[in-house]
């Protein structure tokens, strides 16, 4: 009978996702330097397969990260934020970050950081907005 993936399975697979994103690599690349299949790769990083312990090393020395990065605090993984991955997960969170430390003025990045803070927060109120706007509507209609 075959083993049943986890979520510790489906976690190591969203490090690996963000690691490799992290170098710049394709599911590919990943996967022709490790001798599987892009789709066996897809399948590690959804969860969806086990990464046999070996396998896991080899992916580890080529991300240069130690096999432990797939593993350490876990406890806070399924909060996004208090996990890393959670964060390198989210689209474009990588190229932001890639771009972000390319630039070289440090008022300028400050300036970046302080854009960048309040989008989030005009989206939260956004977000906070329309869904009491919904919350009304519903309560309207009965």
């Amino acid at each position: 009978m075959p083993k049943q993936t986890t979520e510790v399975d489906r976690l190591v697979g969203v490090r690996i996702t963000a690691l490799r994103k992290a170098k710049g690599l394709s599911q590919t690349a990943l996967g022709n330097a490790v001798g599987v299949t892009f789709q066996q790769v897809q399948k590690y990083e959804k969860g969806q397969n086990r990464v046999g312990a070996g396998r896991l090393r080899e992916i580890a020395r080529l991300l240069e990260v130690p096999v432990s990065a797939f593993f350490e605090d876990q406890t806070g993984a399924e909060n996004g934020d208090d996990n890393v991955f959670g964060f390198l997960s989210a689209q474009g969170a990588i190229e932001l970050l890639r771009a972000y430390v390319q630039i070289e003025d440090e008022q300028l990045r400050r300036e970046v950081l302080a854009i960048v803070r309040s989008a989030a927060r005009l989206g939260r109120s956004a977000a906070a907005a329309s869904a009491a706007d919904a919350s009304d509507g519903s309560a309207a209609a009965e």
